[in-house]
């Protein structure tokens, strides 16, 4: 019988594999699809490392995985972002600018204020010329409308998050997969029941089962809440409270520019800044070749690449000019939302369930922890949230010795 087993080799489960190694425990990443990583994924298109989930490492002066990087001799861009700045103020004006970032700030004030059942949408001002704006920067924070968003959360986020943002030319995704070398991972395993009915943790998959004395389970949020893996006693609590932390829908598309130098490199454009279904896009990201398309909100449900490409060259055309639109090509989409075991992208709560994140990372009684981004209050939709889940729960199960 091993020390940990661990379902989910996404962030958190990596952290906590490096955990339970450092404490001298023996430990199975348990992951069902192919590779390591999850929502952190790094493609290598052409020399160029594109990254389809997680980019930034936000909030970076206490953000665990700089440290890291550094410690591993991985290349760190600390360039200022330029999310603030519209290139050369195309279609989108410095006084239009100032306007709709002094709505958010005003938006934010009345979200602390506490809205009528903690619902985001509450806070708006009807008839405010910015509302699709403020939809919009919802759907690019947790991924759905203002709607179905807890205005705790969101203001929790928020008020959490403080300004250094970097990126890694080599990829968050990559760098994530390499922090898992060494480590005992099945990939290809996906686990249907766990059993914790008698002495220890007995977990069934296709492939077998693997007991050990204490699980961490670290799947996203709606695979939990549909049931996915079985717990036997039950644990309806805890999905309970997954249920109220759904994963919105965030997606990224990258677009090929024919010729580079038709951009400058690090560069800023939101589509259209009135319209909650419309994209935010950075020219040639570091230097790379090409868009990075940024969506979010429900709106994307059921659309593909093809949707998405469409809606780029026709915001990008009115602001650059057709023939630059014309001539980009897509690379590569993320389809989070079809993933079959991830199914979204990061999570939300829905109103009134902010304290649905401390109720998935309460103690169980009994040999299992739970750990993933969804558990954390104010740095929810992160790495270093998952990152930091994972050696919580190895704390929970363990305590400070082994």
């Amino acid at each position: 019988m091993i020390d940990l087993a661990i379902v989910g080799g996404g962030a958190a489960g990596i952290a906590a594999a490096r955990e339970a190694r450092e404490r001298g425990l023996t430990a199975i990443i348990l992951e069902a699809s192919d590779r390591i990583g999850g929502r952190a994924h790094t493609i290598d298109w052409q020399g160029q490392k594109l990254d389809l989930g997680a980019t930034w490492i936000h909030s970076a002066a206490r953000n665990p995985l700089a440290r890291l990087a550094e410690d591993n001799g991985v290349a760190v861009d600390q360039s200022p972002m330029s999310w603030r700045q519209q290139y050369k103020n195309l279609g989108y004006s410095p006084e239009q600018q100032a306007a709709s970032w002094a709505a958010l700030d005003a938006f934010m004030a009345r979200l602390r204020a506490g809205p009528t059942d903690d619902r985001a949408s509450n806070a708006l001002e009807p008839g405010n010329e910015w509302n699709g704006f403020l939809e919009a920067m919802n759907g690019y924070l947790n991924g759905t409308s203002l709607a179905k968003t807890s205005a705790a959360d969101f203001v929790a986020f928020w008020d959490g998050s403080e300004s250094h943002n970097w990126r890694l030319p080599g990829g968050y995704g990559a760098l994530v997969a390499g922090l898992a070398n060494g480590l005992d991972v099945r990939t290809g395993c996906l686990v249907a029941r766990v059993d914790w009915s008698g002495e220890g943790v007995r977990l069934h998959s296709a492939q077998g089962v693997v007991e050990a004395r204490k699980a961490v389970i670290v799947i996203p949020t709606e695979m939990l809440a549909a049931g996915k893996i079985a717990f036997s006693p039950a644990l309806d609590d805890y999905l309970h409270a997954a249920a109220q932390l759904p994963l919105g829908t965030v997606e990224k598309l990258f677009l090929q520019l024919e010729d580079p130098d038709s951009a400058p490199n690090n560069v800023h454009l939101a589509g259209n800044p009135h319209s909650a279904e419309s994209g935010s896009y950075m020219l040639r990201p570091m230097g790379m070749p090409v868009v990075e398309c940024f969506y979010g909100g429900d709106w994307l449900l059921g659309l593909n690449a093809d949707d998405l490409a469409a809606r780029a060259r026709d915001e990008l055309g009115h602001l650059l000019g057709g023939d630059f639109a014309r001539r980009l090509e897509p690379i590569i989409y993320s389809d989070w939302q079809r993933h079959p075991f991830i199914c979204g992208s990061y999570s939300y709560a829905v109103p009134g369930q902010h304290g649905a994140r401390a109720a998935l990372r309460a103690r169980v009684d009994g040999p299992i922890a739970f750990a993933g981004e969804a558990l954390s209050d104010e740095d929810y939709a992160t790495v270093h949230a998952a990152w930091a889940s994972g050696i919580a729960a190895v704390e929970q199960l363990f305590g400070s010795g082994t």
